[in-house]
Order: structure tokens, then C-alpha cells, then sequence
């Protein structure tokens, strides 16, 4: 890969970071109200509803779910996969090491924590070693289905609009979710896009729910490339038209692009996209959250009042929190992240280290010890 300045390098670190902690941000302040209607939300918290992080069931504040989970090792296996592929001179086994990440996300879902690696069928990564991992908060039964069924998507196939061999009809945004880190690779959009709807067929077949993933994909990309969060959707929607089959993924970005035009965000026009159970919906809230002015106090930033506007509503919070957290931490890199709720977040150390390993791996630069372990 290209070899950046110092200065660019900073910068694309920070954008990376930024995506992966905001995700983590924007998943836990959802993770509380997942499933909650809006009146119950404002019932319990209030009018405005969740102004900031707070705890869960467990009276744990500051917890990710099975979002971030597999973001991050969506991110270690194609950090695994490129690896291996310069070390031999041979690429084309990234989507190979996505699905044994999963695998081995899956393996912590099945243990109470690191069992021994000779316990394990999947030994790949650090992640496998971090005790906080192994908590199982929520799944999507597609997510469990598919990964039961070892598909490895074949690198060279076409992405054309033909169901997939697993979960054919399913559009879950299990897939979208883990997809931020596919924008990371130094490919171009297209690249990203492809890549990630290869690798969301592994459990989600439906054009539509491997399409959502493609196109978030791209955008993260376009955002790590310094586009605005505006034009990053605009033009992953020009990527996304040139695909078959993807009329219904589009009518959502589309949507959510229109709504955002009409005026300050309002829980009642997130709503009118849909509770974000599916790929296409949760991207679309996700999309109009980090695009729609909002009316926010001057004790909010923002980013902050993008991600309020991401969980306040009836549905998929945690799902549509992470996705705006990605879109806006990849635009405006970690710096501009709320400190005092990102301190709160688990695991919030080896997050930035892994985005870390991921920049200098991709852009060589200061090399780091994440892929030795």
C-alpha cells in the first residue's frame, strides 16, 4: 500500500479510530432502549428521552453489544488476511479470514472466556483474549443460522444481485452493522463495496441486506478519502445504482437523504424510515441521523446530538447508533468524539489500538504488534 506522510497518516489514524469508537459510542447509548418503543423510552428517561450514556438491565453503563463485537473482528480478520497476503505474495484469503473471524466470535459466545488455544477450533487474533468479549448481548438468530452453515465467499464471483447460498432470504442488518471496517482496507469504494457484500453473504443472502453492507462500506471509504458525510452517501448511492437489484436498498438511502433536507431532525421523521431491523432501514436511520440539522443545546455537540437522534426511537437503537457512530467518527476523526462518553465505553483501549495496527498496516508506517499475537 501506499506509504503516507507522517501528517496524512495522523489523519487517517484519527478517522479510523474515530469509526471505530464512535460505532462503539453510538452502539451503547442504543444498546439500553433496543427494542423499546418511543413512549417507553420517553416513559423511562424522559421527554427528551436518552440524553447521554446509560445503564443497562445489569445497571452497567457504557456496554457494546454484538454490534461492535463483530466490527472488531470483522476488523482482525482482513487485518489477518492482508497480512498474510504480503508476507507470501498472494492475496484473494481476506474473505477466507473474515469468516474464521466469525468463527471465532462465535467460539466466544460459546465459552465463559479464553479457554486454552488448543480448545479452540479458531486461534486466530487477540481478540479471542480479551475477556470482556465473551458476553453474549444479542445476536440476530440469521447472524447464529449463518454462521452454522461455514460459507467462505469466493473473492472473484461477481456481486450481481443473486441471492446468496446462505440465509437467502434474509435482509437483517446483522450484516450492515459489522461492516464499517471494509472502508478501512486502502481499496477504492468499489473495492469496499464489493468486498463487504462478499463477506455479509456469510450469514445474510438477501441482495438487499448484503447490498446495505456494500454500500456503508463505500461511504466509510469515501469519509477516510475526506469527503463530507454528504457526499460519501451520494456517491456510494451512484456506486450502489450500478448493481442489479438494488432498487429497495436505494429507495431507503434515498429517503433518508430527502428527510434530511426538510428541516431539523424530529424522532418522528426517524421513525418514518422504519425501526431499522433490516439492513436497508438501519442504514437509512443511521444515513439521516448523521445528515439532518439538529437543534441541539450548548451543552451538545453535533456529533453528540446526531447520536441522540440515532437511538431515540422505536426499534433497532444500538443498530442505528453504531452506524451513525462509524459514518461520523470516520468523517470527523476521534478528536471530535465526546470525551466524557467515550471514556464510559467498554473496551475503548483495545478498539484504538486495533485502529491503530489496522493504519499501519494499511498505510506502513510505525509498526505495531497487534497481528504477531
Amino acid at each position: 500500500m501506499e506509504q503516507l506522510s507522517l501528517e496524512d497518516l495522523a489523519v487517517y489514524r484519527a478517522r479510523l479510530r474515530g469509526c471505530l469508537l464512535g460505532g462503539a459510542i453510538g452502539d451503547a447509548l442504543g444498546h439500553p432502549v433496543e427494542g423499546l418503543s418511543l413512549p417507553a423510552i420517553r416513559a423511562r428517561y424522559g421527554e427528551r428521552g436518552v440524553t447521554g450514556p446509560v445503564p443497562d438491565l445489569d445497571g452497567v453503563t457504557g456496554r457494546i453489544s454484538e454490534e461492535t463485537q463483530l466490527t472488531l473482528f470483522t476488523a482482525e480478520g482482513w487485518l489477518g488476511g492482508y497480512a498474510r497476503a504480503m508476507a507470501k505474495g498472494i492475496s484473494g484469503a481476506e474473505t477466507a479470514m473474515v469468516h474464521d473471524a466469525y468463527q471465532c466470535w462465535q467460539e466466544t459466545q460459546d465459552h465463559p472466556g479464553p479457554p486454552p488455544r488448543d480448545g479452540l477450533r479458531h486461534r486466530m487474533g487477540r481478540l479471542r483474549e480479551e475477556q470482556w468479549l465473551y458476553a453474549r448481548r444479542g445476536a440476530g438468530p440469521a447472524t447464529a443460522a449463518g454462521l452454522r452453515e461455514q460459507h467462505v465467499p469466493v473473492p472473484w464471483l461477481p456481486v450481481d444481485g443473486t441471492p446468496g447460498p446462505v440465509n437467502p432470504g434474509s435482509k437483517g442488518c446483522g450484516a450492515v452493522v459489522r461492516s464499517a471496517p471494509f472502508g478501512f482496507t486502502g481499496s477504492d469504494p468499489e473495492g469496499a463495496f464489493e468486498l463487504a457484500a462478499r463477506c455479509a453473504q456469510i450469514t445474510h443472502g438477501h441482495p438487499t441486506g448484503y447490498y446495505a453492507a456494500g454500500a456503508f462500506a463505500a461511504m466509510v471509504s469515501h469519509l477516510l478519502d475526506g469527503e463530507s458525510v454528504a457526499a460519501a452517501v451520494l456517491l456510494s448511492m451512484e456506486l450502489l445504482a450500478g448493481y442489479p437489484g438494488h432498487e429497495e436498498t436505494t429507495a431507503a438511502l434515498r429517503q433518508a437523504v430527502d428527510l434530511a433536507r426538510t428541516g431539523p431532525a424530529t424522532p418522528s421523521k426517524v421513525e418514518s424510515l422504519g425501526a431499522g431491523w433490516t439492513g436497508e432501514q438501519a442504514l437509512s436511520v443511521g444515513v439521516y441521523a448523521a445528515l439532518a440539522p439538529t437543534e441541539y443545546r450548548e451543552d451538545r455537540t453535533p456529533v453528540e446530538a446526531a447520536l441522540l437522534v440515532a437511538v431515540n426511537h422505536s426499534g433497532d437503537s444500538d443498530s442505528t447508533g453504531s452506524i451513525c457512530g462509524n459514518l461520523l467518527g470516520a468523517h470527523y476523526g476521534d478528536g471530535l468524539l465526546p470525551a466524557h462518553w467515550l471514556r464510559q465505553i467498554e473496551g475503548r483501549a483495545v478498539i484504538a489500538a486495533l485502529a491503530d495496527d489496522f493504519a499501519a498496516e494499511v498505510h506502513p508506517g510505525e509498526r505495531r504488534p497487534w497481528i504477531n499475537h
